[in-house]
């Protein structure tokens, strides 16, 4: 396999997990590093730190990692789309959607892969969810429910928690589903006295017909990951915080109690906890990322995804501030595109 070198924007929370794992996996190899702060967690060990994202690019690299704060993807990004380096962003793109099309412009003009670390895409339990209702074993999807809520991590001030959370549920929701937001309406709150929103539920609607609710909030004290799908034959409930996948069957043995078989749509059934191999995400979207810049075959976020992610983002955010339903303004994007 060709050794690709690597260069990573950003060292911070975030960033020095990257480099761990960049340290891990084949055919790369971490060579620069760059971050306008310092080496806060000591992670560069032998390699220099360097000043910015063109120092970076001098240091001849063949793929970069941005993970600096939301606010500061733009200018990087475009930097590093004209001089060729092929470039993986975290979430979200970008903190405007103006700015995420600039992105993805710049990128397809240069012919260059460009990903974006939506990584709960890569989570054991959310690919054997995607994978199992591929194969129809829920039958009909009615509804997609996620719950992203925990306590407020202070490293994030430059965006609220719809862009910096809802995004996950967001693209996670119609990667599951293979379908895009037709519709959805929202409810923002802020209490924590910061200038961005601490807490976001929306509800709507897909194309394909699913309906989808959303709770996601910097409020409590209980930390939750999880997403529940319901449909013809039962609900799967995955926990991405442990990489669980419990299944929980509609019953095939009728309640023999009338009061309580005139009241229930469906009985309880079998509940089934897969096992299945738990590879930790991170690593995971680095290896597929690395193959999509090595042309093989490979299930990255493109950028056009991140951009539509954003577009849905900033669409509830819209409808919560005039109380009303929207719909997400730009092109249809497939997600296996």
């Amino acid at each position: 396999m060709a050794v690709l070198r690597v260069g990573l924007l950003g060292i911070g929370m975030m960033g020095r997990h990257h480099a761990r794992v960049l340290r891990e996996i084949e055919g790369v190899e971490l060579v620069a590093i760059a971050d306008v702060g310092g080496d806060k967690f000591g992670v560069a060990r032998e390699l220099p730190v360097l000043p910015n994202v063109d120092a970076l690019i001098d240091a001849g690299i063949d793929l970069a990692v941005v993970a600096v704060p939301t606010r500061f993807h733009e200018e990087p990004a475009l930097k590093l789309a004209s001089a060729g380096v092929h470039t993986l962003i975290e979430k979200p793109i970008a903190d405007t959607v103006e700015a995420g099309q600039r992105i993805v412009e710049a990128f397809s003009s240069a012919g260059l892969v460009g990903a974006v670390g939506h990584i709960e895409r890569f989570n054991p339990a959310l690919q054997q969810l995607r994978r199992r209702l591929e194969a129809g074993e829920l039958g009909s999807v009615y509804q997609i429910q996620t719950r992203r809520q925990g306590p407020f991590p202070s490293r994030i001030a430059d965006v609220g928690v719809g862009k910096d959370l809802a995004s996950h549920d967001i693209d996670l929701t119609s990667w599951v589903a293979q379908s895009e937001y037709e519709s959805l309406f929202a409810n923002v709150a802020f209490k924590s006295g910061r200038e961005h929103e601490d807490l976001i539920a929306i509800t709507g609607r897909l194309e394909s017909g699913v309906v989808v609710n959303h709770l996601i909030n910097w409020l409590s004290p209980l930390k939750e990951r999880i997403t529940i799908v319901t449909g013809e034959r039962g609900t799967f409930v995955a926990d991405t915080g442990t990489s669980d996948l419990t299944f929980h069957a509609n019953g095939t043995v009728p309640a023999e109690w009338e009061r309580i078989a005139a009241f229930r749509g469906v009985s309880e059934g079998d509940v089934t906890r897969f096992a299945f191999p738990k590879p930790e995400p991170l690593r995971t979207q680095h290896e597929a990322f690395r193959d999509a810049v090595l042309g093989k075959p490979s299930d990255i976020v493109t950028l056009t995804q991140g951009l539509r992610t954003l577009q849905v983002v900033e669409a509830a955010l819209a409808g919560a501030r005039t109380n009303s339903v929207v719909k997400p303004e730009g092109v249809s994007i497939p997600q296996n595109s």
